[in-house]
């Protein structure tokens, strides 16, 4: 059976979501931060190098990194579920918000966490990355214009994905200045798979990790 190596408060709670909005059977491997530092325990270097979460275990493979498992569950279990035909133009959009989440719009949110704890020499980066923050919830805010998710208009993976980004920005900052924005992330968050998996998954609070 699938598992999910889900660490407290963290990125891997999408992927119970994931899994729950498939219906697909998995168990959870839970994890606790550790101490004052928050970060992962050692532990998770068992099961993969990096020692990181998400991480899954499927037919004794591991696979790391939130949107290669976003793929792998919607390939090899969604049987069709959750994402476009892979030869239309929505399976392009779709793969470019997997990669997008990771790859461009989670930095300024972290970076954001991180300054906010520097002093007053250091306020250009700090407003380096209020604008780099600004772009990027900007940019998700204006493709939510007039629909109700980010693939046309139907709930997929991508948006799954993409949840982090939008659950994180409450805490970096304002999110109400993005309606549309903030409105998909309430629309997403009254699902009843997500709901589910809050339930097994346990307390999710991105203000502790």
């Amino acid at each position: 059976m699938l598992v999910v190596h889900h660490l407290s408060h963290s990125r891997s709670q999408r992927i119970l979501w994931l899994l729950e909005e498939l219906d697909v059977p998995y168990e959870i491997r839970f994890y606790e931060r550790e101490g004052r530092s928050h970060l992962a325990p050692e532990a998770l270097k068992a099961i993969h190098p990096l020692g990181k979460s998400p991480v899954i275990t499927d037919d004794g493979r591991a696979v790391a990194e939130s949107g290669a498992i976003v793929d792998y569950i919607v390939r090899r279990h969604g049987e069709g579920r959750l994402a476009p035909p892979p030869d239309s133009w929505l399976y392009d959009q779709y793969v470019q918000w997997l990669h997008y989440a990771e790859g461009s719009a989670v930095l300024p949110l972290i970076m954001k966490g991180y300054v906010s704890y520097l002093g007053n020499m250091w306020r250009p980066l700090k407003q380096h990355v209020d604008i780099e923050l600004d772009t990027h919830l900007r940019y998700i805010d204006q493709s939510l214009e007039e629909r109700d998710y980010l693939v046309g208009n139907a709930f997929s993976a991508a948006d799954v994905q993409m949840s982090f980004i939008g659950e994180l920005a409450a805490i970096r900052t304002d999110r109400s200045r993005f309606p549309n924005l903030e409105a998909w992330v309430r629309r997403f968050q009254r699902r009843p798979a997500y709901q589910a998996a809050i339930r097994r998954g346990g307390p999710y609070d991105l203000g502790s990790g």
